[in-house]
């Protein structure tokens, strides 16, 4: 399908801007800068899971099975044309973890086999690979990502290093969930076809985020949440194997053998709503009609328009580079020696501005996630309001 959206006027763009966030009925008494962890979809989106599920209770037996789930296709071939890869490689999943578990644990592994990843990945994939640890030996090893990072080869360097004989699989984010940092995907990927080690990606943070192309990262597992930044319905998400490598795989539940090759071996999940998948389709299409690189170019306009401001101040350290490529509409910060859960709970219960503490053993801080449906006037009493915090300490 595809979105009317009012042209954009590089002479007047907070009216284009005002006209995307109409889109959303989202509570605009609370200033929402935690979008990072799950975004609000646009009424379209809200309307089309109403139908759908709406359609399907009337006739269950029937309309899922015979009418709904066919239609995941075409959804599927959306998904695929826009991230530039095969029909046939696309799963579509609840969410990132359903698809990155299904790498983790689907990919064999034996008794010492080591897998690195950073000091920084999501707490849910660190359980999975724990788990592994518990149930099958394996060996996992973190790698320190620097905090700011300004040379993004400093991350490639530190994998390359960090490769030994026992390596058999890396863990990466695109994004850092923490900070915004981005990483050298493409250059991780070339890395582990060197030494014939699989490379996983999550995406979560860059999918919908970031400009880019999947096929252009020229890598082979990648799985990302489509409720964060494509603000499609919550508990969405697709998980893209490159052709050859499906059968490697064995997925979270079982499903038959004919289908050891099929991308829709992920999908098996036993019965489950259409709704939800159906519906991705209206947010692609608002996605595809205000253009990826517009969209980054906003966010990064909305994580400036804070940011540079704060960075300024004697007491405020910066974990995420402002430098251009580095990161993107996600940033952290610190107020040095104060409690960013604390600041956080206070801004929340006094101000109505909802942002999350983020703690790590080297560095703790305030990260900041705007949306496109967040106004200048949003971002700005933000600022004002911390200024005035710093100010009083």
């Amino acid at each position: 399908m595809t979105y009317q959206l009012s042209s954009y006027d590089e002479h007047h763009p907070e009216a284009y801007w005002s006209a995307v966030a109409a889109e959303f009925e989202v509570d605009r008494t609370l200033i929402n800068l935690n979008n990072g962890g799950v975004s609000s979809s646009p009424r379209v989106v809200v309307e089309a899971m109403f139908r759908y599920w709406q359609e399907a209770n009337r006739t269950p037996a029937h309309v899922l099975w015979n009418i709904q789930q066919p239609q995941r296709e075409q959804v599927r071939g959306e998904l695929a044309a826009w991230l530039g890869v095969d029909i046939e490689e696309i799963a579509m999943t609840r969410n990132a973890s359903e698809g990155l578990q299904a790498c983790l644990f689907g990919l064999p592994l034996s008794h010492g086999d080591e897998i690195l990843t950073t000091d920084q990945d999501y707490p849910r994939m660190m359980w999975t690979l724990q788990q592994r640890e518990r149930r099958d030996g394996i060996i996992v090893r973190t790698i320190p990502i620097p905090i700011p990072c300004y040379q993004l080869s400093q991350i490639t360097d530190r994998f390359a290093a960090a490769i030994t004989p026992r390596t058999r699989m890396i863990l990466i984010s695109h994004v850092m969930f923490m900070t915004g940092q981005i990483i050298p995907v493409r250059e991780i990927a070339a890395l582990g076809r060197k030494h014939d080690i699989p490379v996983i990606v999550d995406g979560s943070h860059a999918l919908a985020h970031l400009d880019f192309r999947l096929a252009d990262l020229d890598c082979e597992f990648y799985a990302a949440p489509l409720h964060k930044w494509l603000c499609a319905p919550h508990g969405t998400g697709m998980l893209y194997v490159r052709r050859e490598r499906i059968a490697d795989v064995w997925p979270l539940t079982a499903a038959p053998a004919e289908k050891d090759r099929d991308i829709r071996k992920f999908e098996e999940i036993g019965t489950h709503p259409e709704a939800p998948c159906l519906a991705i389709s209206p947010a692609l299409a608002l996605h595809l009609a205000i253009g990826q690189a517009r969209k980054q170019a906003r966010l990064l306009e909305l994580r400036h328009r804070w940011a540079l401001p704060l960075a300024q101040l004697e007491q405020v350290r910066m974990h995420t580079s402002l430098e251009p490529g580095a990161a993107a509409g996600i940033a952290t910060f610190e107020i040095v020696d104060q409690d960013p859960e604390k600041i956080c709970n206070m801004l929340r219960e006094h101000h109505r501005i909802h942002v999350v503490p983020i703690t790590h053993p080297a560095f703790r801080g305030i990260r900041v996630t705007p949306q496109i449906y967040t106004s200048l006037e949003a971002v700005d009493h933000f600022v004002e309001v911390m200024l005035g915090l710093v100010s009083r300490l």
